[in-house]
């Protein structure tokens, strides 16, 4: 393993993006499913519906955000609706599996989405029993990345060190709180939507397109 590296002893994995290609948009599916569930709450068109979830967006950090906050949505009902989706798009990489399976240490995601959606998405990526364990939207009181509560509470629930923490993701401001924490970070580039918002070298460490092919290599002869 890389030397500067060797002190790492949690992984932490966002989930949509970063452990799958972009290129997959599973993103453009729940779109589509956000897009009906708010025409279906506030009675409006496709247009104003897509106007008030990019806005909560922008404004919440996830649409779930804004929809809790301005029109009292129970969030179990709406993940569950989004969520159903086709995973047909996505399928396991092995050069990944293998690489995540061998790192030295405790293996993490931590995602914005809900842990129902996350674990049929591992099992499809191949990675479903390779994790110690899961934080996700409901874990984080519906205080989505990049809030830093949400990483520090992460830490906290799991017994995790920052300073012995590396944390990949495909969204480059969801690395600043993580990085303001003491962990290494990982940026995946990608091509996510707005993924390169926000990026800046000072709490950006590693970057790359492909995370198996970095784990791989940063891993090297050493993984065992």
């Amino acid at each position: 393993m890389q030397q500067a590296l060797r002190h790492i002893d949690s992984w932490i994995f966002d989930l949509d993006n970063s452990l799958y290609p972009a290129s997959a948009n599973l993103f453009a599916l729940i779109d589509v499913r956000m897009g009906e569930y708010i025409q279906r709450l506030l009675r409006c068109d496709s247009d104003e519906a897509r106007r008030v979830q990019k806005d909560y967006f922008r404004e919440h950090g996830t649409t779930l955000a804004g929809l809790m906050a301005a029109n009292n949505v129970d969030p179990h009902d709406f993940l569950d609706y989004v969520h159903n989706i086709d995973l047909a798009r996505i399928s396991a990489d092995p050069t990944l599996v293998a690489a995540i399976d061998r790192l030295p240490g405790r293996k993490f995601v931590f995602t914005n989405g809900d842990e129902a959606y996350a674990l049929r998405v591992l099992d499809r990526l191949g990675l479903a029993n390779l994790w110690d364990g899961l934080h996700d939207i409901h874990a984080m009181n519906y205080v989505p990345k990049p809030n830093p509560p949400s990483y520090a509470a992460m830490c906290d629930r799991h017994g995790i060190d920052p300073h012995r923490a590396l944390f990949v993701e495909d969204m480059a401001r969801n690395l600043k709180p993580a990085k303001a924490l003491g962990m290494t970070t990982v940026w995946v580039d990608n091509g996510s939507e707005h993924g390169d918002h926000g990026a800046d070298p000072d709490f950006i460490d590693y970057r790359t397109h492909d995370i198996g092919a970095w784990l791989t290599e940063t891993l090297g002869d050493e993984g065992e």
